[in-house]
């Protein structure tokens, strides 16, 4: 598993002469020559392990560029007056640095890009060289050299380049185009269906492309992904998806397990307290006086200070959190902060790898680091685009792999390959579907109960990806034993993400309606979820809450839930707004009984946290919060009723709901508002003319929710439903 530092040695990896540059505007003179020989002299060292042939014509180029620069540069300093330019020269070095530049950055692509990359961008990256060589022929052209006063030997060398670069040709590497030819021809068998030769695979892949070992395969797979996710470079998806398919297999098939990394999950390296923490700045307490964790600085938005929880990439390839960047262009700012470019666009690109290595040194530490909202859609429809029959295939072999070490190797070997199937079940229903098939779901069942923390966890976590396809709910429910251990790792987990990632997928599971009662039966799974929702992380709370919100929508699940201390634990996660909004919609449902609707509505708490959803809550939160209260007075009886009308805010809140709210919470608020009124005369009396105000706004939100019948109340609440894949 990387390394939570590893993003010491990460760069941003942008596509190469993409974009617009600029000379810098407050340069001349003496400071722009010295600019050029310093940036020109850093480029000509610049290392390229790829794409030899052009990259060295590029830096010999860049040399004989040097030493004009170089001269330039003596000339000026022995001056006793500052020389001085015609504007058309000056112009022409400005011309040469925006050059010089773009030269350093396709020569930096090539040397931080892997090969596999390289090879399928070969003809494009090619022609980025070539477009170099007629742009530097162009400039040679039209720079007025007699006006440089140049020595013989310099210009004599610049003519020449002048010669060389406009007879310059297109130039792609043939043996690195056989290789490339190669792997096409690999995807061309997968998607009939026939596995390429394993030693074809090890001349490709080991021979041609150098890829020794099984963690340069991995940090070849693992570069490919993150171009996919970035999608900075117009590029063929379902290519690039069989590519990483199919380097993953050649990875087990070529090297087997050797080389694997069998340590301890994240979530218990270098862990030094379990204590949550709500909110980060640059520096993070952990509850001791002597110790102080410093966030590193590549973490920090350069906007906030603070840790970038959903981290963006603008148009000059700066990276800032979403939030801060988003409200610097609402402002009207058209620069990037840091750079101080011009943005050619508002587009923000999420920069995954970077989010990964925050996400990594987050939990390393025990901080709860969430995923942004919408992310994991964006990923699923990013794999969806990169699936073919190619990738599938691959896929379905590595799969097939995994479960056999799974079944029959050591307890390292078990481990890792737990976690691989993690990792592949991760995105794409495809996937799921293969690794389900290929009897995945019973070999995992059994690590569930191992006494090395990695494999459960990771076990966990494979069957949570694994459940998120609907058919392979059945299958894991109707595996022997399945829930139980799902429920016993909930409860005894060896390590907090895998205690987490058990409530996630009774959560995915009790989807399925059918599967509710039977989640409810199972001895401990209710209390467990309850303790998690009440004393668990805010991202165990939301797992937790979200499954007992599932189940709770099931018609035999208010007793359990009553007995078994979920109905108090969901009424005390009404003061938590993490997950007071999906408490409320559970506790709507709950209260269609008049036990659960008596027994919560005598709590004087429960209400007034209802009410303060309803003054501070999102629109869901709200509609969830008015629903509650609704159900509450209407299965509660009158002494139930009494106490919410007696809320003096109440009316208040009611009329503005009926004004703003969403639809449904319009119609629930309507009732709600009748059901007050129909309190008795003495306590009606008691309000004033409140809910005689309230009665028109309530009959005509009545009109608007015509299918409402007050002889048929029914629950309905507002909730994101969202599997956490991990």
């Amino acid at each position: 598993m990387t390394s939570p530092f590893a993003f010491l040695s990460v760069r941003r990896r942008r596509s190469p002469l993409s974009g617009m540059f600029f000379a810098p505007g407050d340069l001349a003179g003496f400071a722009l020559v010295h600019a050029l020989a310093a940036l020109s002299a850093d480029v000509a060292h610049c290392p390229s392990r790829f794409q030899r042939c052009n990259a060295r014509s590029l830096v010999r180029r860049l040399r004989i560029l040097s030493a004009l620069f170089e001269f330039l540069e003596e000339y000026f300093a022995s001056s006793p007056l500052p020389p001085r330019f015609p504007s058309s020269a000056a112009l022409c070095l400005k011309e040469l640095y925006i050059f010089v530049y773009r030269s350093k950055i396709l020569l930096e692509y090539c040397s931080q890009s892997t090969r596999l990359w390289l090879l399928l961008r070969n003809p494009q990256i090619s022609g980025s060289f070539h477009d170099l060589a007629r742009e530097l022929a162009t400039l040679l052209d039209v720079i007025p050299l007699d006006d440089l006063l140049l020595t013989v030997d310099i210009r004599e060398h610049l003519e020449l380049l002048r010669r060389q670069c406009k007879r310059s040709e297109l130039f792609v590497d043939p043996y690195d185009e056989e290789l490339r030819r190669k792997i096409h021809s690999f995807l061309g068998r997968l998607e009939t269906g026939v596995l390429p030769d394993p030693a074809e695979l090890r001349s490709t892949f080991v021979d041609g492309l150098g890829i020794q070992d099984a963690r340069a395969f991995r940090t070849e797979i693992e570069f490919l992904e993150e171009q996919v996710f970035n999608q900075e470079e117009d590029m063929d998806l379902p290519v690039v998806g069989g590519v990483i398919a199919l380097t993953r297999y050649c990875r087990f098939l070529l090297f087997g397990f050797q080389e694997m990394e069998f340590g301890r999950p994240f979530g218990d390296q270098g862990r030094i307290s379990r204590r949550r923490l709500s909110s980060l700045g640059s520096s993070v307490s952990q509850g001791s006086a002597d110790f102080s964790l410093t966030i590193p600085k590549d973490f920090c938005c350069p906007i906030s200070l603070d840790l970038m929880k959903d981290p963006v990439v603008v148009s000059t390839g700066q990276t800032y959190d979403r939030a801060s960047i988003t409200q610097w262009i609402e402002e009207g700012h058209r620069t990037c902060p840091n750079s101080r470019q011009t943005l050619a666009n508002s587009r923000l690109r999420p920069n995954r790898a970077l989010r990964n290595l925050i996400s990594q040194w987050c939990a390393a530490y025990g901080i709860p680091y969430g995923t942004p909202e919408g992310m994991g859609t964006s990923a699923e429809s990013t794999v969806a685009a990169c699936s073919s029959k190619a990738a599938i295939e691959a896929n379905r072999a590595t799969a097939r792999i995994l479960v056999q070490q799974l079944s029959a190797g050591s307890q390292e070997w078990k481990t890792v390959a737990a976690r691989e199937l993690r990792l592949l079940a991760k995105t794409g229903k495809e996937n799921r579907s293969l690794i389900a098939e290929a009897g995945a779901i019973p070999l995992l069942c059994r690590l569930l109960h191992s006494t090395y923390p990695v494999a459960q966890e990771n076990a966990v976590t494979a069957i949570l990806n694994i459940s998120i396809h609907d058919s392979n709910k059945r299958w894991i429910m109707e595996e022997e034993g399945c829930l139980k251990l799902i429920v016993y790792v909930m409860m005894h987990g060896l390590t907090t993400e895998a205690r987490e990632n058990a409530a996630a997928t009774l959560f995915s599971l009790s989807a399925v309606h059918e599967f509710k009662k039977m989640i409810v039966d199972e001895q401990g799974a209710v209390m467990a979820l309850a303790n998690l929702l009440m004393q668990g992380s805010t991202r165990g709370k939301k797992d937790a809450v979200m499954a007992l919100f599932n189940l709770s929508t099931h018609p035999g699940s208010w007793s359990p839930m009553l007995d078994m201390g979920a109905v108090s634990a969901l009424v005390g996660a009404l003061r938590d707004e993490c997950v007071a909004e999906e408490a409320a919609g559970a506790l709507a449902f709950l209260m269609r009984q008049p036990i659960v609707a008596q027994t919560i509505g005598g709590e004087d708490t429960a209400i007034t946290n209802l009410v303060g959803i309803m003054r501070r809550g999102t629109p869901k939160g709200k509609e969830n919060a008015v629903a509650a209260l609704q159900e509450m007075c209407q299965s509660g009886g009158l002494v139930v009723t009494q106490k919410v009308a007696r809320m003096q805010v109440l009316s208040g809140l009611i009329r503005t709901i009926l004004l703003t709210g969403t639809k449904r919470a319009r119609r629930k608020a309507a009732l709600l508002s009748k059901l007050c009124q129909r309190c008795e005369a003495p306590t009606a009396m008691a309000f004033g003319n409140d809910w005689l105000v309230d009665r028109t706004l309530a009959r005509t939100n009545s009109v608007r929710g015509s299918s409402f019948r007050s002889g048929n109340l029914s629950v309905s609440v507002s909730m994101t439903i969202q599997v956490p894949v991990l």
